[in-house]
């Protein structure tokens, strides 16, 4: 089928009169002068400058011509665009469509699609969208095939399945193109199913038969998507023209599935076929050496043997795949052959010093040698990258010698990449392995321009080290250095401050960053909506929500999760509706917030109609977390012989989130039969599933089996499972607060259990009795009623009131879900000292004033 080419000339650009000069500007010149400049010899200079590479001359021209309010035609325009794409300068390719915007000519099809091209390549998904979307009834298939390759190449798989369905309803025949762009969505194990369904449309098409680009995509689809390569191999026969690239395809897929043997059975049918291998062919089979049990190092030898016949020997790329083969098929650790090759080789540059240095690193944990090894390049002709920095730093981190590695940051300073955000980066993990946490944090601070990673690598610094609120004084300092943060920096601290609870820290970012001009961006916005939500004041996340003029799914969606996390059901499902008049489609995620809504409320008919809308009315496949939420909905409603059925009747196997979600409920409903079920399941799946040992355990322990239990236990103890610890905090005065059970630590201890022992008194002479079946040990019922008090919920809320004024609602937070004897206990405390109390579990909020909570005592 031949592509859609739209051959239409496009429209000439209307003239327009310019006023006249003004008088100052003909001062020096004749007065005959005083007519239209001629602009064509500009044009023909531009073209010129096209023709012969020079794109920055070109664009110069492009500039002169837009001084004098003169520009090109669409066909000019459209020859700049192709060629700022093709060197992938996007920067100029963007100075074009400004200049383009100001001419006010009226854009063709080509012109648009070369836009969406432009945007696309460049990464800027969200702008080729807009001019695809403006398009009307100008797109043609190719602006169809771009937009689908646009989100396709910037990972939006569901995106990029939608608009090829939309295409098809728009009457379009997808071409060889659009296939290869939606099968590549279609790359991953979610949206492999729907892979298989284009592929049933593409083979009627006939397609398969004929384009090598479509066969290679497909191969790619099945390894990527379903770790299947006997699929692959089916498409790979059936190719009729397979080329270079799609036996190198093929043998780089079978190397990555560890299956290296059917590599080189590629590569010899390769050759016996014909075909000559490239230096990609060959870097790849060489690699395939290295993962092979027995004979790599025989094999990949008569591969070198191969490529010095075939005249490849002074390859950098071949070069560097030969000296990790050598590495890593050492049979006694050595890495002398590694080392031999490297310094045969005749050209080096910095890509093959730095396959050696990462091969004694990695390899054969030889980082002193990889020390040395850098020295010696240092004295050579050849300078060190941002790359081989990185991986020395990472070599004094191993050996937790920060003294060496500062002398080599030193040099790196010297060679420029002082600002470089990878040797930054790898300095502070060279600080933190060499226990060096100061210094880890200085330099951080001294980093020029903080990314996301560098974040990241501090932040998981300070959790490491059993500091947490460190992150957030960064916040702080940064600041006194003169650094502008960005909008990923409000938005990383925000999901830090939501993260543990710290509402605190979180106004202070809101307000940090009101100063800073962020307050209308969406990200930060959909950032502080998670953040209040998940700190627990939903009412100021709602107030977020309000002021936002520009909402995504994201937002509608982070505000439905919001509700349905604080029991407000009613409300998480009427923004759910208001979502769908203002025209936004629903994902995935939104209808698992919204399932979460009706689960947590008990709303069972309004469940399975959403969950039967999301196939019908929003084309989304249910994926394995949405029958999670209908198994939760029906066990949570104690339906659990209807969630079985459920679970029995999915299309597909349920993996053990969902039957770890139904042994959960098998325990709040004591049904033992069903839950050992559920268990077994589970444990089929992953012996080592850490919470189907406990969930069980309880369960057993809910019904006085405790022989069961200890035979559960000591299974955990053998297996080496261990129990996440039950912990509780509270955040006051900016500082987190952290309880455990009966724990002793605080240095207000004294204090803390005095008023528990006086809230104790008092709620039971409102009529609270201790309910001792949550204590899962079997103990005398006197000292389980004395442990039951002691949990670490029961002792934040107990700190709480002696350390918050009583307007102000106490929070905290817990780790695991609240039990239920703690929920009735802080209802009755709730009642007692007139306080308002704001619980959040794994599980959900529970709002509790005046004895009553939010949940209305269904979680």
């Amino acid at each position: 089928m031949m592509a859609m080419v739209n051959l239409s000339l496009p429209a000439p650009a209307k003239s327009s009169s310019r006023p006249p000069p003004k008088l100052s500007s003909l001062s020096s010149v004749p007065l005959s002068v005083n007519r239209p400049v001629n602009f064509e010899p500009l044009r023909h200079r531009l073209i010129k400058h096209l023709d012969a590479g020079h794109l920055h001359k070109a664009i110069s021209t492009l500039d002169v011509m837009a001084s004098h309010n003169a520009h090109p035609d669409l066909i000019t325009y459209s020859l700049l665009l192709k060629a700022c794409i093709r060197s992938r300068d996007f920067k100029l390719g963007k100075l074009v469509h400004s200049h383009l915007t100001e001419s006010k000519l009226e854009l063709d099809s080509v012109l648009f699609n070369s836009l969406i091209s432009l945007y696309s390549k460049s990464g800027d998904w969200t702008k080729a969208r807009e001019i695809f979307e403006s398009m009307g009834n100008k797109r043609d298939l190719v602006s169809w095939s771009a937009m689908i390759s646009c989100f396709a190449n910037n990972k939006m798989s569901f995106e990029a399945i939608l608009t090829f369905l939309y295409m098809l309803d728009n009457g379009f025949l997808p071409n060889e193109f659009c296939f290869t762009a939606v099968i590549r969505a279609c790359s991953t194990s979610e949206f492999f199913p729907t892979g298989e369904i284009i592929l049933g449309f593409l083979v009627k098409t006939g397609y398969l038969d004929f384009d090598t680009n479509v066969g290679c995509a497909l191969i790619d689809m099945f390894v990527k998507g379903n770790s299947d390569l006997e699929s692959a191999f089916k498409v790979f026969d059936k190719m009729p023209d397979r080329n270079v690239v799609a036996w190198t395809l093929m043998i780089t897929r079978c190397t990555q599935l560890s299956y290296p043997s059917g590599a080189i059975e590629l590569f010899i049918d390769m050759v016996l076929g014909g075909y000559m291998p490239d230096r990609f062919t060959l870097s790849g089979i060489i690699s395939a050496c290295t993962e092979l049990e027995s004979e790599s190092l025989s094999l990949g030898k008569q591969l070198h043997s191969w490529v010095i016949r075939s005249g490849f020997a002074s390859d950098v790329c071949i070069g560097c795949s030969l000296v990790d083969m050598y590495a890593k098929c050492t049979i006694d650790g050595s890495l002398d052959d590694s080392r031999r090759l490297f310094d045969r080789m005749e050209n080096h540059n910095v890509m093959s010093w730095t396959a050696i240095i990462t091969g004694y690193i990695q390899c054969g944990g030889r980082n002193m040698a990889a020390i040395e090894l850098f020295c010696k390049m240092i004295e050579g002709p050849v300078p060190p990258n941002h790359f081989t920095f990185s991986s020395v730093l990472k070599a004094c981190g191993n050996l937790c010698d920060s003294r060496t590695g500062e002398q080599f940051y030193a040099q790196a300073v010297k060679h420029g990449f002082a600002s470089d955000d990878c040797v930054g980066n790898s300095l502070i993990s060279m600080y933190v392995k060499s226990g060096r946490m100061d210094d880890a944090q200085k330099a951080f601070e001294s980093l020029f321009e903080k990314n996301l990673v560098s974040y990241n690598t501090i932040v998981d610094a300070y959790a490491k080290n059993l500091d947490s609120e460190g992150a957030f004084e960064l916040f702080h300092k940064i600041s006194d250095f003169g650094v502008e943060v960005n909008a990923f920096t409000f938005t990383s601290l925000l999901s830090g401050a939501s993260s543990i609870g710290a509402i605190g820290k979180g106004e202070q970012i809101h307000a940090r960053l009101l100063k800073s001009g962020f307050q209308s961006n969406q990200c930060i916005c959909n950032a502080l909506i998670s953040m209040y939500a998940r700190c627990g004041h939903i009412e100021a996340a709602f107030q977020v929500f309000n002021k936002m003029g520009d909402r995504n799914v994201i937002t509608w969606t982070s505000m439905i999760t919001g509700f349905a996390k604080h029991g407000f059901a009613a409300r998480a499902l009427e923004i759910f509706h208001e979502m769908l008049k203002a025209g936004i489609r629903p994902n995935e995620i939104t209808c698992i917030a919204v399932l979460s809504a009706c689960s947590h409320a008990g709303l069972v008919s309004e469940g399975w109609e959403i969950f039967k809308s999301m196939h019908k009315d929003f084309k989304i496949a249910p994926r394995m977390e949405h029958y999670a939420c209908m198994v939760d909905l029906l066990g949570r409603s104690g339906s659990l012989r209807e969630a079985i059925e459920f679970i029995n009747k999915m299309p597909c196997t349920p993996d053990a989130l969902v039957w770890r979600t139904f042994l959960g409920a098998c325990r709040v409903h004591h049904d033992k039969e069903l839950g050992e079920h559920a268990a077994k399941m589970i444990l089929q799946q992953d012996p080592h599933d850490t919470a189907a040992h406990i969930l069980l355990s309880n369960l057993y322990a809910s019904s006085g089996q405790w022989e069961d239990v200890a035979r559960i236990r000591k299974n955990m103890k053998e297996r080496n499972l261990i129990k996440e610890a039950g912990c509780s905090w509270i955040e006051v005065d900016n500082k987190i607060h952290r309880f455990h059970v009966a724990d002793t630590s605080h240095p207000q201890v004294q204090e803390i259990y005095d008023k528990l022992d006086e809230m104790a008194l008092k709620i039971k002479g409102l009529g609270y009795v201790p309910d001792t079946d949550f204590v899962l040990h079997e103990l005398e019922e006197e000292q389980k009623e004395r442990f039951v008090f002691q949990h670490s919920e029961k002792i934040a809320v107990a700190f709480g009131l002696i350390t918050t004024s009583r307007p102000k609602p106490i929070r905290v937070f817990k780790n695991l879900r609240v039990c239920g004897d703690c929920h009735t206990a802080i209802k009755y405390i709730s009642m007692a000292t007139g306080r308002e109390i704001v619980l959040r579990d794994s599980n959900r909020f529970h709002h509790i004033k005046n004895g009553t909570c939010s949940c209305n005592d269904y979680w």
